[in-house]
């Protein structure tokens, strides 16, 4: 089905956000006075002109910096649209330009509706007011009228759990609580458009996957729309129908859930250790050598910030010089402590005794169906056994990262740092 106008609920055109560097406003008095000569006579502001690309890793060559650059889409009504990227890349500028909390340098915003923001822990609450104060505080400045927040009042209370303190000021609050309450009333007083920044990384793991079913239920079940910022990748798969991924404050990639996340993921820097033919702190006999290693995502491409849950292949290429048997091939999974996790065998999966003859370039996948390891960084041992011993071992032949992921289909992410994830389930005969 086509999309109509009346389906767009909102839409960024052409907006680009410009600041200069070191200083607080725009600039000096000279440019504000070249601004304002150039306005006088219809022409352009001549700044407009400068400014370097907004990346936080590089030294600046100009006084201005592009936060946002260009930044084009539409969002349709009950759509969660999904704003991924780097620190940095412009993300929680370009919701406060959607929110109105500040203007863009160039484009415009056109919405149709009511937004409710929830961009940074506390936002729009006054300390010295109740919770319960600032719940009618918030709702008004939503445009609600009191009747409207009142008949919504017991049901924001008993959703962010803070029924024992709605009535002691904010300010004693700690900042999963004002997480708490600044959602419930965000989500509760029906905004047409909900804008969402990562805060919800503030809550606990039961909250968080508690604001992303109501976060469903709003898209879903009643057909509004949200924007949803977060690092968070399983909460961005299991909540977004739509992704946008900026970098560096310029519009990258836009498109279905999974294929952006997964050219996230991509953009990681290609680590420089995967060619392993220069390799001279190796063991083993050299019949037969590893030349190099990828890590390939479902799709064939390489990938070193992976997902736990997803399906991965371990890419290995070798050449022997010789005629070997009984051929095993043993892959080592270290965290960074040098602890081994797990490991993979082809003895394991495959007794089948495996000769290979002598071979110039070749490689073998070691395919894992749902990677089992919780967040962290990781490195690969690779080893070759075969009848009379060791061929050839290489120690961290392979470094990447686990950057989230929703192992037990949850809705939310593993807490635990240590071990491995396993499939399991528990029933209570009570």
């Amino acid at each position: 089905m086509s999309t109509t106008k009346r389906d767009i609920i909102l839409v960024a055109d052409n907006i680009s956000k410009q600041y200069r560097l070191g200083l607080v406003g725009t600039g000096t008095l000279s440019h504000d006075l070249n601004r304002w000569w150039h306005r006088v006579r219809g022409k352009e502001d001549p700044f407009l002109k400068v400014g370097s690309v907004n990346d936080r890793s590089t030294k600046a060559d100009s006084d201005y910096a592009w936060a946002l650059r260009d930044i084009n889409f539409e969002v349709k009504r009950g759509e969660v649209l999904g704003i991924i990227g780097k620190n940095g890349a412009g993300k929680s500028t370009l919701l406060k330009i959607l929110s109105r909390v500040t203007s863009p340098t160039t484009g415009e915003i056109k919405t149709k509706g009511r937004i409710a923001s929830l961009l940074e822990v506390g936002t729009g609450f006054h300390p010295e007011l109740t919770g319960r104060e600032n719940i009618y505080l918030n709702g008004a400045i939503l445009g609600m009228s009191k009747a409207e927040i009142k008949s919504k009042e017991d049901e924001i209370i008993e959703f962010s759990g803070c029924q024992r303190y709605v009535d002691t000021p904010v300010k004693r609050y700690s900042s999963g609580m004002r997480v708490r309450l600044a959602f419930a009333v965000a989500a509760h007083l029906e905004p047409d458009i909900l804008v969402i920044d990562e805060v919800l990384a503030v809550g606990d793991a039961e909250f968080q996957k508690k604001a992303i079913g109501k976060m469903q239920d709003i898209s879903r079940g009643e057909g509004r729309t949200v924007l949803f910022v977060s690092h968070n990748m399983a909460a961005v798969k299991s909540l977004c129908t739509r992704v946008i991924v900026l970098e560096n404050g310029l519009d990258v990639y836009e498109g279905e859930t999974d294929q952006a996340v997964d050219y996230y993921l991509s953009q990681g820097k290609k680590h420089e250790n995967i060619s392993l033919n220069d390799r001279s702190d190796r063991g083993g006999r050299g019949n037969l050598r590893f030349m190099r290693i990828l890590i390939l995502n479902k799709n064939n491409e390489e990938q070193y910030n992976l997902l736990s849950g997803e399906l991965y292949k371990v890419r290995i290429y070798f050449k022997t010089s010789a005629n070997i048997t009984n051929v095993g091939i043993r892959v080592r999974f270290y965290d960074a402590k040098g602890t081994l996790r797990f490991l993979c065998n082809n003895h394991f999966t495959n007794p089948t005794m495996l000769n290979i003859p002598i071979i110039d370039n070749s490689y073998v996948d070691c395919s894992i169906s749902e990677m089992p390891l919780p967040n962290g960084n990781y490195n690969i041992q690779l080893t070759c056994f075969a009848t009379g011993g060791i061929e050839d071992d290489v120690e961290n032949a392979l470094s990447f990262n686990i950057v989230g992921g929703d192992f037990y289909n949850s809705g939310k992410e593993q807490v635990s740092k240590e071990g491995v994830l396993v499939k399991h389930s528990f029933n209570f005969n009570l």
